[in-house]
């Protein structure tokens, strides 16, 4: 597997994490992106993001995870990176229900401000909880990402369970997507600064390779 930093790769994919904040969205990008783990909860101000490459059925993909803030005064904020984002990871936390709770509503705000054809996954957080910790039960999770028709994971930052796989697996969708399923789109070369291509969907090939945090702009929807 490809490690993070590499100046060289064939595509781009902009990932966004999204959910209340407490539900362990920086802990899940610091696992993925640098394979370490704080217990110590520090609330991301705005927005973060990492880089790291992997390597999908041949091919070098570099993905731009911002990491958002879950509270409700950086809305604004946060919800700017939407149109730009190719793949959305919704988080919950498995001991706090008022979290799965709130997962309509994040929903709903991937419907105001993404493109509609975004690839989503649901994240239930902290699986590695004892049994009489945890509020929300898998039937309950899998049942509502049904609902939506997208898929479901169950993680722990902490113990490194599924976090690999999920952000793998969505990186993978949005490949068959805009890449495998619409080769034409990957002619367009977007620009990596830009978070949209002539399409409107950031398929970089070998463009700008800084890792540098790029500026929101309005784009066409992918």
């Amino acid at each position: 597997m490809s490690t993070s930093r590499n100046t060289s790769y064939d595509y781009l994919i902009k990932l966004l994490l999204i959910g209340d904040s407490g539900v362990g969205k920086s802990c899940l990008l610091l696992r993925f992106a640098d394979n370490s783990f704080t217990p110590t909860f520090i609330a991301t101000i705005g927005i973060d993001f990492k880089i790291r490459t992997i390597e999908l059925d041949g091919k070098r993909i570099k993905l731009q995870i911002w990491d958002t803030a879950g509270q409700d005064r950086f809305r604004t904020i946060t919800t700017a990176y939407y149109r730009g984002a190719m793949g959305i990871l919704l988080v919950f936390d498995l001991s706090d229900p008022v979290s799965f709770r709130n997962v309509n509503t994040w929903m709903h705000t991937i419907e105001q401000h993404a493109c509609g054809s975004v690839n989503r996954i649901l994240i239930g957080n902290k699986c590695d909880i004892p049994a009489d910790s945890r509020k929300v039960s898998t039937e309950e999770a899998e049942a509502l990402a049904k609902e939506y028709g997208i898929r479901y994971f169950e993680t722990s930052a902490k113990e490194d369970i599924n976090v690999t796989e999920a952000f793998r697996t969505l990186a993978s969708d949005i490949k068959t997507r805009l890449i495998d399923n619409n080769p034409s789109s990957a002619a367009g070369g977007a620009d990596d600064r830009a978070g949209a291509g002539k399409s409107g969907n950031t398929v970089d090939l070998h463009g700008d390779t800084s890792d540098d945090a790029p500026t929101p702009k309005n784009s066409k929807c992918c």
